[in-house]
Order: C-alpha cells, then sequence, then structure tokens
C-alpha cells in the first residue's frame, strides 16, 4: 500500500509531492502511447477478415495456419533460423574475445579502435548495407547465405563487445593472474575462470545479436536473394504488395519472442547483479 502512496517527507513541499505524481502520470502515458500502437495488432492477428482493420467481425486463427502452410512463409522462416543463430554464434565469439583483449591491454589507439568495432551499431544501417553490398559483390558473395551470415555477424557483435565490457568492468583480474601462477594455460584459464563469471554478459549479448539477426531487413535487402529471404524481408514484401493479417499473425510472434527475450535479459542482469555483490 505505501507503495501506492508513499510516505513524503516532512520538508516534501505540496508542490513537490504534486509533480512527484505528475512525473509517474507522464512516463505512464508515454509508455503508453508506445506500447497502444504495438498491441492493437495483437487482435489483429485473430481477425477473420482478410483486411487489417477495425471493428474485428470475429475471431480466426486463419493466419496463423497461413503461417505455416504457405510456402514463401515457411522459405523465410527456415532462412531466419538458418542465418540469426549462425550470425549470433560468430558475433558472440568474436565480440568475447574482443572485449576480453580490450579489457586486458593498455595501448595507444585503443579508444579509436573501440570506436571502429561499435561503428555498426551507429552508422545507419543503410550506409552498412550499402557497403556490405559494396564489399560481397565483387567476391562473387551476394546472394549467398555466406554474405548474409557475415553482415548479421557484424551488426551483432558489437553489442557482445559492449555488454562483455561491462561486465568486465567489475571482474577481479587476480583470479586470473592466480590461475596462470598455479600453472594454468590461459585456454583453460579463460574457460575455467573467465568466462563462467562473464557468462550473464555473454549471454545478453548474443540475446542482443540474435534479436538483432532475426530483425535485419535492411542489410538483408542488398544482400539476399530469391533464396534467403528472411521473416523481416518476407513481412516487407508483404507490406508493399499485399497487406494480409498473416502479417499480424508473425508480428504478434515476434512480440512475444522480444518480450521474452527481454525477460531472460533482466533475469541474467539480476542475477548478475546479485553475483558482483556477493
Amino acid at each position: 500500500m505505501n507503495r501506492l502512496f508513499p510516505t513524503f517527507p516532512p520538508y516534501m513541499s505540496l508542490a513537490e509531492r504534486v509533480w512527484y505524481f505528475a512525473l509517474r502520470g507522464i512516463c505512464a502515458l508515454v509508455l503508453l502511447y508506445l506500447v497502444l500502437p504495438i498491441l492493437a495488432i495483437i487482435p489483429l492477428s485473430f481477425s477473420s477478415s482478410s483486411f487489417l482493420a477495425y471493428p474485428i467481425p470475429g475471431f480466426s486463427l486463419r493466419w496463423y495456419e497461413n503461417l505455416v502452410q504457405a510456402p514463401e512463409w515457411l522459405r523465410a522462416a527456415k532462412n531466419s533460423f538458418i542465418v540469426a543463430p549462425a550470425a549470433t554464434l560468430i558475433a558472440t565469439v568474436l565480440g568475447t574475445l574482443a572485449a576480453t583483449g580490450l579489457a586486458q591491454a593498455e595501448f595507444r589507439g585503443k579508444g579509436l579502435l573501440m570506436a571502429v568495432l561499435i561503428s555498426p551499431m551507429v552508422v545507419p544501417v543503410i550506409v552498412v548495407g550499402v557497403g556490405m553490398y559494396l564489399f560481397f559483390a565483387p567476391l562473387g558473395l551476394s546472394d549467398s547465405y555466406t554474405a548474409l551470415i557475415l553482415a548479421h555477424a557484424a551488426l551483432g557483435a558489437p553489442f557482445v563487445l559492449t555488454t562483455v565490457l561491462a561486465t568486465l568492468q567489475g571482474f577481479n583480474h587476480n583470479l586470473v593472474r592466480a590461475s596462470l601462477s598455479l600453472g594454468a594455460g590461459r585456454l583453460t584459464t579463460f574457460f575455467r575462470i573467465t568466462l563462467p563469471l562473464i557468462a550473464p554478459g555473454v549471454i545478453s549479448g548474443a540475446l542482443f545479436a540474435f534479436a538483432t539477426s532475426f530483425d535485419e531487413v535492411v542489410v538483408t535487402l542488398f544482400l539476399a536473394g530469391a533464396e534467403q529471404v528472411t521473416l523481416p524481408r518476407q513481412m516487407f514484401t508483404g507490406i508493399r504488395e499485399n497487406i494480409s493479417p498473416t502479417i499480424a499473425a508473425l508480428a504478434t510472434i515476434l512480440i512475444v519472442l522480444s518480450t521474452s527475450l527481454l525477460l531472460v535479459l533482466e533475469w541474467l542482469r539480476g542475477r548478475l547483479a546479485h553475483r558482483t555483490k556477493s
């Protein structure tokens, strides 16, 4: 009850108490403004109508059935579940190794190198897409899974790098020195000492990398051919050619998937904070 109606200290004025509730009301309205358009998609995915329109004439699962029966959606789903895990694996390995090296080394130009490594996060994705195409096309790798996976890995690696670096800020490097002094090799020390302690950060970065790859459409438009169409690209094509409630059904599934990933991420952050305190 006190959480809903807090007890204010006696030195707070009436204006400060009013602002306390007003600020929370404004935040709630902003959150509703951001969330309601997303939630509006969910009922449309259960509509019996062939058009995205309210009011809904009736409820039906036909669009979810179409999602698992239509060959173009099945091909797109297969491609997404080929590209996203492979890109996530590459991004996680490279991002973790880069973060570990940057956390331990001190050299001139470290800040510049860090800026280059995280540049895919800040450079407009259309620029990244054009650059990727100009790089892979002369090599004959455009319209291939190889180019698509490597491009998605490059987009996801900065997320792994930043999350693992944040985890390493509270890492006790004396544990590594103790392991090395007792005769363990660097590879053994990494897998038995370092990696278990930074695992929450690695997993968090991997989740971000997976979500980035699974949701990527712009770079895919440049690099994917007819056989490498992913779910976001298929959605983009469907919106351009024929707006079907099947897109709303897929969007609902992606909303549930994204929410689940965020819940797992928050659980990992809580676990990491508890481990740091202990």
